[in-house]
Parts: structure tokens; C-alpha cells; sequence
């Protein structure tokens, strides 16, 4: 049936515009190319851009593409070559964390780089080839069922091989407060879905083969998508007001440091006075419930270290905290167990709470393929890191329940918080330097910002180049250091708001749209 409904739309006389101009170059190398260009320039839609009009022209272009396409398979090699010139372009900046030490990793660029790129366009390529095969050649139901499996395809991507989420589609609104705050209904999922359904819209506006009133209606009707989002947040932003939890002040400190320099052992002392110098300079009579460092800002196991975490005391604020991003040893049955780790330090250098990453990063802190010769971390150290328990909650003195996430941990959807303990804040501590003055770090933050408004939680995000910031749970920017800033962030914590509907019910929301699309879009197989 999907066969024969593909081939009446394709019969349907007066068929021209976009799809038809296009569609002739579908089978062909210059069809390809088209696909690729297309998807380095809805890349630009992406923080820091923000370019967003750029995805009414490459995603309609890809449409009409795979709409043109010989069948399924050939739609599916359309798609991947989008997806492959999106994810290029996005995430060309890996390449820098690989010249941090040129001689050894230099040679893995395009394998990195080429390599991600290629497995994260297999999702748009599968998605093309899906809606291919349930929608044929119908415009309208090629639009509903695309955006749907594209999505799906995002959600896939969360977990798949271990779980690589950036760069959602979603994430393009965050230039606009409004915009972004349907991501407490359904998440970054739904704002991708109403991005991708009033994007390809022009397509079926320049298509002279479909009934007039479809044509005149796909913009407007876009539009009133797009109004209606902008609505919504407007309101839920109207009666936000700053709210901040009263007597807690944290101190964060982003010290700068170079990633060629940051584990040089001659200069590590240096680098830890330097941070302990900075979290006491200034405002000293100013109380302040925790001084906050990022990730491994100590490069040194405490355990490993006697005496280390008492002279680290010297940069606890009075009565206070000082949490810090630390390599972590612990024993068990097993053996020793290297963690990437967090501790909370009091005034005596006592550990007054302990966190492990849970969300290991490949090549960078462990290797899944090291029975292959010659494979290594680029990361420094030997041995593979051990990840945590999972997302959890934890208690600190003289502050809310907070869950801590390390480094990209951030960038997964729905998986920040522990299931049945609400934390009252997230704290985010990351080392971007591995990426330079790069897109990368700014995606980081985009993402971060993202969770915020999903979980109606406030957002402190430590990093040791930037950027550090602190997020209000409707994805406001209350204070913030940019990317390549030495410097110190002293702000209050903002309050957090009740369970907003992501938080409670997850993925089920965006899943019911989902679904909701791809039950329209069988049913407009024969518009």
C-alpha cells in the first residue's frame, strides 16, 4: 500500500517548485552535495549563532530531496549526507582537544571528527529513509513523519553507544527566552519537533501540486506554531519573578587555566594557590555558604595526599564550603578505582560529601576498544576511570539539596536528577579548555541552560576556562563569564520552582507528540 500510495502522488500531474527542481537531482552526485551544504548551513542555526532563518531554506531543500529520491535507500544516503555536513560543521571543534598534544593525537582529527559525524548522521539517514517509506512522495505526510523520526532519532542518540545528545535541534531558541520555555512541557524533544514541523513548511508552500488552500496555510499555519511557543513563554515568563534562597552566596571561580598547561606537575601548585588566592580576594566580610572550583581543579587524590585537604581549608569561607571538582580513589573488591570526582570541603578540611561521575566520556576517560594496539585515553592518566551510581542527590551544610553533574552530564535530557529525591539546584562543574575559544563551550553552556528550564531548577555551572554563569530555572542568565575570562562570580542562589511537566513525566510527553505526528502523517500519505 505504501508503494502504491507513492506512486499516485508521484503521478499527480502538475507536480513543480522546490520538490520538482530538486527532485531531479535527488539521484545524483550533485544531489549529495546539495544535501551536504544543506546541513553545514542548518548548522549555523546552532548556539552561538543563532541563525535560525538559514533552516527555512536546508531543511525544506532536504525534504524536497528525499522526496525526489528514487526510494527509501537512496532518501536514507540523502540524509546521511545532511547529517554528516550538519554534524561536521557543529562539532568541528573536537578537533582542538586533539591538539593539546598534536604529536600523539593529531592523526585521529578526521577520525574523531569524521567518525562522530558519520554515526550521529546515520540517525537523520535512518529517519529519512523511514519517513520515505511511510509517506512516499506526499509532501505533507513526508513533513509530519520526517520531523517525527528525527526526533526519535535525537532521543536515540541519548543512549546509543553509550549516549551523545548535543547539538539538539532544539537548542536553536535559545536566543529568545520565550521561545524556549515549551522545553518545560516536552522538553528539548518537543522544541525540536516544532522547529522541524515549521521549518520545512516553505516546502509545501512552493509546491503547486498540492490543493491551493495547503499551499496558502503551510507558512501561516507555521507562523501561528511558532506565535503560539512565544505566547506560552511569554506568559510563564511574565510572572517570573528574580527570587533567590535566601543567605546563600556562592563564590565561583574560573582561574583560566590552558589545557597545555593544566596537568604541567611543576606549575600544579601554582595553579591551586592561584585558585586559593582567588576565592578569598575580595569581599572578605561578605558570608558565603560555599567557594566553588571546576572540574579536577585539584589535580591531586586526597586520598593519595595526607594533609592536601587541610591546607585546601584555607580557601573555605567562614562557617562555609568549599566544593571542588578532584580526582577521586576508592577501594573495593575489585581493586583501586579511579573516579572523576567532587568533594565538599568545611573549615577543618573535613569531606563533608562526595560525587562520581556517572557519565563517563569515550577516549576521554575511558576506552571502550583498548584491546585494540596503539588505542590510549587523551586525557592524561593510565587507567580508565570508574563511573558513579547515577544521578543522585546530596546533602550540604548551610545549602539546598543539590545534584552535582560533571561535565557533559549536562547535556542529557530528562537524566539530571535523581528519580524520586528532587534536588533544589544543579551545579554543573566542567573543563572547556580541552576546546579552546571554540563553539564548543558555548553549545556546553546552551545545553546546561536547557536542563534549567526542563527541570524548573536553578543552574550554577563552574568551569575553568568559561563559561561559568548562574541560570535561573527559566533559563535567564543572572551572572555569567565569558569563555577565556580569569575571574570570580559572587551571587546569590535562585529558587527553584515547582516540578514543572518534564520533570514529571520525562520522555512520556514528547513521545505522545511523537506519536500524535506519525498517526497524521499515515493519514496524509494521499494529500
Amino acid at each position: 500500500m505504501i508503494e502504491a500510495a507513492e506512486g499516485t502522488a508521484a503521478a499527480r500531474p502538475g507536480r513543480g517548485g522546490l520538490r520538482s527542481a530538486l527532485g531531479r537531482r535527488a539521484g545524483t552526485r550533485a544531489g549529495l552535495a546539495l544535501a551536504l551544504l544543506a546541513g553545514a548551513l542548518a548548522a549555523f542555526a546552532l548556539p552561538p549563532f543563532h541563525i535560525v532563518p538559514l533552516l527555512l531554506l536546508s531543511i525544506p531543500v532536504l525534504l524536497a530531496l528525499v522526496a525526489g529520491a528514487a526510494g527509501p535507500v537512496r532518501a536514507g544516503l540523502i540524509g546521511f549526507a545532511f547529517g554528516l555536513g550538519h554534524h561536521m560543521v557543529g562539532l568541528y571543534w573536537i578537533a582542538h582537544s586533539l591538539l593539546i598534544d598534536p604529536w600523539r593525537h593529531g592523526w585521529l582529527i578526521p577520525l574523531f571528527v569524521g567518525g562522530l559525524a558519520a554515526i550521529l548522521a546515520v540517525f537523520i539517514g535512518l529517519a529519512a529513509t523511514a519517513a520515505r517509506l511511510l509517506a512516499g512522495r506526499s509532501p505533507v505526510s513526508l513533513l509530519l513523519a520526517f520531523s517525527a523520526f528525527w526526533v526519535f532519532g535525537e532521543w536515540l542518540r541519548g543512549w546509543v553507544f553509550s549516549g551523545f545528545p548535543w547539538n539538539l535541534l532544539g537548542s536553536v531558541w535559545l536566543f529568545s527566552l520565550p521561545m524556549v520555555q515549551a522545553a518545560a512541557l516536552a522538553g528539548t524533544w518537543g522544541l525540536s519537533l516544532l522547529t522541524l514541523l515549521a521549518a520545512g513548511s516553505p516546502m509545501l508552500a512552493l509546491d503547486p501540486g498540492l490543493r491551493r488552500p495547503l499551499r496558502l496555510w503551510a507558512v501561516p499555519a507555521a507562523a501561528l506554531l511558532l506565535g503560539g511557543m512565544f505566547l506560552y513563554g511569554a506568559e510563564r515568563l511574565s510572572g517570573a519573578g528574580p527570587g533567590e534562597v535566601e543567605g546563600v552566596r556562592l563564590r565561583l571561580i574560573q582561574p583560566n587555566i590552558p589545557q597545555t598547561l593544566k596537568w604541567d606537575q611543576s606549575l600544579a601548585e601554582a595553579h591551586l594557590l592561584k585558585q586559593m588566592r582567588m576565592s578569598v580576594a575580595g569581599d572578605a566580610g561578605a558570608r558565603k555558604a560555599a567557594v566553588i572550583w571546576p572540574e579536577t581543579a585539584v589535580p591531586f587524590a586526597l586520598e593519595r595526599n595526607p594533609g592536601l585537604a587541610q591546607a585546601l581549608a584555607s580557601a573555605v569561607p567562614p562557617g562555609g564550603l568549599l566544593i571542588t571538582g578532584v580526582p577521586r580513589v576508592s577501594e573495593g573488591a575489585g581493586g583501586t578505582a579511579w573516579h572523576n570526582g567532587m568533594v565538599a570541603l568545611d573549615g577543618s578540611g573535613a569531606v563533608r560529601a562526595t560525587f562520581d561521575k556517572f557519565h563517563l566520556v569515550p577516549f576521554g576517560e575511558y576506552v571502550p576498544i583498548r584491546w585494540i594496539p596503539g588505542v590510549d585515553r587523551i586525557a592524561p592518566g593510565e587507567s580508565d576511570f570508574t563511573p558513579g551510581p547515577g544521578p543522585v542527590t546530596v546533602e550540604l551544610p548551610g545549602l539546598p539539596p543539590v545534584s552535582p553533574l560533571i561535565c557533559y552530564e549536562v547535556i542529557f535530557p530528562g537524566e539530571v536528577t535523581q528519580p524520586g529525591t528532587r534536588p533544589q539546584w544543579l551545579l554543573n562543574l566542567t573543563n572547556d579548555a580541552w576546546f579552546g575559544l571554540s563553539t564548543g563551550p558555548h553549545q556546553h553552556f546552551a545545553a546546561a541552560r536547557l536542563r534549567a528550564v526542563e527541570e524548573g531548577l536553578p543552574l550554577v555551572r563552574v568551569a575553568n576556562t568559561g563559561i561559568s554563569g548562574v541560570v535561573d530555572a527559566y533559563g535567564r542568565v543572572l551572572a555569567k563569564l565569558d569563555l577565556g575570562v580569569e575571574g570570580v562570580i559572587d551571587a546569590a542562589l535562585p529558587n527553584a520552582l515547582p516540578k514543572t511537566p518534564f520533570a514529571r513525566f520525562g520522555e512520556a510527553i514528547a513521545g505522545a507528540l511523537l506519536l500524535l505526528v506519525l498517526v497524521l502523517a499515515l493519514a496524509a500519505r494521499r494529500v
